[in-house]
């Protein structure tokens, strides 16, 4: 029989060993993004042809371990347990050869076919150093493959030995990490009690691996659906012993065995061909970027550039894609016949998701920032710079990116939050992220303390983007005093050393999630707006109590042709609309919801732009342009529009209605996330009402105290 020419490769390793670029360079833009089965970790895959043979890649998530302490552990190995791929590639970062083998030890304890890629070898070269891979190929009983994932070297010898284990039959490598006398003999006696209790359901090198597990005290691997009480009952007198023969726990024995086993490969395999002179230059770079003094303030600078580059360039490309969505909206007008399916098309559809389309330039320069500061090494920095502020409020470093991402765009935001390992952690982080002012609430901003703060309207609007950091950071420690006691996780997190990032790596993690930011939004804005649009056009038929067709007449009549009487006309068409969008549904809402915001000072027009802001808000300016009837196109900047509000609003309720908007709850979008991202209907309504309340509360406030200065 033939075999089949289709196989399945995981590409496993470190977190910053080059797993992912090399797994760009293999594909190349052959990839399909989605999330692992239950979680929220992004799941990888791509293909790629070479020999005769179709090979399907999966890029598991970084780990150092194959343990279940963090998510990405449990989703590596469940994977491979559960999907159980033909061949593991193994990837290690040369340069960091004892930390990188732990995670191989494991997996030559899984008795999987593996090939082991020694990446970075660039960086090993420049270090005087040298790698015996002959002789490490031989002590670990596998295909050894030289690479460096930043230029691509090694990728054709690295498909070279896919194939070659392929074709002679996925075999595995047949040796086995020593340990202790006493350990070895613990391992010995807990296999043999899983085949007594299961017999013949595991097979040997297997139950060595399940035995091992169980001796660390990692009893998830063992399968939900059978009793393994004795089992690890077992297992637990094993330890016992261990540690009173040893004066250790067995965990520790055991990565012992390991880091031997490691030491002693990496002293037969590494050598140092000539010396190294210079120092070495990551440690010059952090003297300079972690420095006590000024690593904050260029910290702060490079923020700065990031959010400044991103909108100030992603300006131009706005302007053209809001020119394009305006012509695509004038061509359906004038294309269509008046009526009701061009009055979706555009002013539903068109109008909906093009004010969210004209923000992907900005979402893609940010992303851009963000790939290029990962993959230099430098947001490991960063995290490392905030961390022992963010640990005041219960957090640690890693927590700060996404919340400084929650500036440009929450939704992007809460998913940086997958970085942090602890669940408590990320649960907390995305719960506060809302409250971190986006990109979308800007214009509301711009439109109030323009018409009501005019001299001082930067003021206003800083102390708005600061009261967000402040509610967040609040709303940290209080849960953290009530839901989320105990003390964070500790943070460690690996700072690796200064590279210059591959072109091709950083687009294509600009690519992937641009589209996933598409994707995520698109559909959510699309049917938002279309409900929208009809809650603001029907019933089409309502009672007016003046007939507003005769006293247009009247006026044509007994006016002369000219600016007064197109005012009055204005006027009276102003009026109707006024009367009619009142009356509609989205009208009728607004009456029924503004019995909560009138001790705010909120009036019915000014609920339902709160209201349509649920689905985002960039729709509450464009709400009022509606409610106020000013005719047209309307923006922050529009004339008409502030003429309309300045009569309408007093200044105390204009600056709690900006509090407001602030703090309330996430865009449809945001909410969609995490739902998503929590995977629980229940914290996702938490975070809606913990906005809503503490909006509410801030709103009364600002107002009572307003009213007082004022």
């Amino acid at each position: 029989m033939s075999r089949s020419k289709a196989i399945t490769i995981a590409l496993a390793g470190n977190p910053n060993c080059g797993k992912t670029t090399i797994f760009n360079h293999l594909t190349g833009a052959r990839q399909r993004v989605g999330n692992f089965t239950g979680v929220t970790v992004t799941r990888k895959e791509g293909t790629v042809s070479h020999k005769g043979w179709t090979i399907n890649l999966i890029d598991l998530p970084g780990t150092y371990s194959l343990s279940s302490k963090t998510v990405e552990e449990r989703v590596a190995r469940e994977y491979i347990l559960d999907e159980a791929p033909d061949l593991v590639v193994d990837i290690v970062d040369a340069g960091n050869l004892e930390r990188n083998l732990f995670l191989t030890t494991q997996l030559i304890e899984m008795d999987l076919p593996l090939v082991i890629t020694l990446n970075m070898m660039d960086e090993v070269r420049s270090q005087g150093m040298e790698i015996d891979t002959k002789t490490f190929s031989q002590l670990l009983g596998t295909l050894v493959v030289e690479t460096v994932g930043r230029t691509g070297e090694g990728r054709e010898e690295l498909l070279d030995a896919i194939v070659q284990i392929a074709e002679e039959g996925f075999h595995s490598q047949q040796i086995r990490v020593p340990y202790d006398s006493h350990v070895e003999e613990a391992i010995e006696r807990t296999r043999e009690h899983i085949a007594q209790l299961h017999p013949g359901q595991v097979e040997e090198q297997r139950s060595r691996w399940l035995a091992i597990k169980l001796l660390e005290g990692d009893s998830d691997v063992l399968a939900q659906e059978h009793d393994h009480r004795e089992l690890i009952a077992v297992a637990k007198s094993e330890q016992s012993s261990l540690e009173e023969s040893h004066g250790e726990d067995s965990p520790t024995l055991l990565a012992d065995g390991r880091y031997g086993f490691i030491h002693g490969l990496v002293q037969e395999t590494l050598q140092q061909s000539r010396p190294v002179r210079t120092q070495n230059m990551t440690r010059r770079i952090d003297q300079l970027l972690l420095n006590r003094i000024l690593g904050l303030p260029l910290f702060l600078f490079f923020m700065w550039l990031m959010f400044q580059t991103t909108f100030t360039v992603g300006q131009y490309p706005m302007e053209w894609i809001d020119a394009g969505v305006s012509w695509l909206s004038d061509a359906v007008t004038t294309a269509l016949p008046e009526g009701m399916v061009r009055d979706l098309l555009v002013d539903g559809i068109i109008g909906g998701v093009g004010g969210i389309i004209i923000f992907l330039p900005n979402i893609v320069l940010l992303f851009l920032f963000i790939s290029f500061f990962e993959n230099t090494g430098y947001m490991a920095r960063a995290a490392f710079l905030m961390d022992h502020f963010m640990h005041g409020i219960g957090l640690h470093g890693k927590a700060f990116i996404p919340l400084l991402m929650g500036f440009g765009c929450n939704v992007p935001a809460i998913m940086a939050a997958r970085t942090i390992e602890s669940p408590r952690d990320r649960l907390l982080t995305i719960l506060i992220n809302p409250f971190m002012s986006c990109s979308a609430r800007l214009p509301v901003y711009v439109l109030l303390a323009g018409i009501f703060f005019t001299d001082y309207a930067g003021t206003v609007v800083f102390g708005l983007y600061l009261t967000g950091v402040l509610v967040a950071m609040g709303a940290a420690w209080m849960m953290k005093k009530t839901m989320f006691r105990g003390l964070s996780d500790p943070f460690v997190m690996e700072l690796p050393p200064y590279r210059l990032p591959a072109a091709r790596s950083v687009i294509i993690h600009m690519w992937e999630k641009a589209v996933e930011f598409l994707k995520k939004v698109s559909g959510i804005i699309l049917v938002g707006s279309i409900i929208i649009w009809f809650l603001q056009a029907f019933p089409q038929d309502v009672d007016l109590t003046v007939d507003y067709a005769a006293e247009q007449n009247r006026i044509e009549q007994q006016m002369d042709t000219g600016e007064a009487q197109e005012q009055a006309l204005a006027a009276l068409a102003n009026a109707q609309a006024a009367e009619e969008q009142e009356k509609r549904y989205l009208g009728q809402i607004g009456r029924t919801i503004q019995p909560i915001f009138e001790p705010l000072g909120f009036d019915w027009k000014g609920s339902i732009a709160l209201l349509t802001g649920f689905v985002a808000k960039e729709i509450v300016v464009s709400t009022f342009g509606v409610l106020y009837n000013t005719g047209g196109e309307v923006d922050e900047e529009s004339v008409t529009l502030r003429e309309a509000m300045a009569g309408s609003m007093a200044p105390e309720v204009a600056l709690a209605f900006m509090v407001f908007t602030l703090l309330y709850m996430p865009c449809l979008a945001t909410i969609a996330v995490i739902r998503r991202e929590t995977q629980s209907a229940g914290w996702t309504i938490f975070s809606i009402a913990m906005g809503l309340g503490i909006a509410w509360i801030m709103a009364w406030i600002v107002v009572r105290v307003a009213r007082l200065v004022i």
